[in-house]
């Protein structure tokens, strides 16, 4: 998708948009950025170190055990 983005969007605009999926993804702790790092050891909801990529020991500690987050829950309050 990010190739397909970067031949409709001008460059800047494509490094501003894949900058901010990482960083969603991260903050929501969504895919592999609900697990810790083994590489650079950074913790769960944290991007790696390394710009814009997920370094492949996060990639394959996530498929492992995948976490299946949704978000209406996260926005709904429980009911007691």
């Amino acid at each position: 998708m990010i190739t397909l983005l970067s031949a409709v969007i001008p460059s800047p605009a494509a490094d501003a948009a894949h900058d901010a999926a990482h960083e969603t993804a991260a903050r929501f702790r969504c895919g592999a950025y609900s697990v810790p790092c083994t590489t650079c050891h950074v913790p769960a909801g944290v991007l790696c170190l390394a710009r814009r990529s997920i370094h492949a020991a996060r990639q394959d500690l996530y498929r492992q055990s995948p976490k299946t987050t949704r978000l209406a829950p996260l926005l709904v309050a429980r009911d007691q």
